[in-house]
């Protein structure tokens, strides 16, 4: 699972020459860093939900449930338990 999500992060926010530079695990700050900005968020959240069959709620999708792969790991395994 984590490294699905860090691949979709790595296709959709970073470009090449980023791609190189960064390097991108689990703790790596997403969104105090900049790579996924609030528009970004949105993206990722809707790519969480469909590829794990499970309904995020806007309140808790909060910069700082976004900003690591390790939270965003830990809200799916939140909302796995509860559907």
């Amino acid at each position: 699972m984590k490294d699905v999500i860090l691949d979709y992060i790595r296709r959709e926010y970073l470009d090449d020459e980023e791609a190189e530079e960064i390097r991108l695990d689990e703790n790596t700050p997403l969104i105090s860093s900049g790579i996924v900005d609030s528009f970004s968020m949105v993206s990722l959240k809707r790519f969480l939900e469909k590829k794990y069959s499970i309904s995020i709620p806007d309140a808790d999708a909060t910069p700082e449930a976004f900003d690591t792969v390790s939270r965003i790991l830990d809200l799916i395994a939140r909302f796995r338990k509860e559907a």
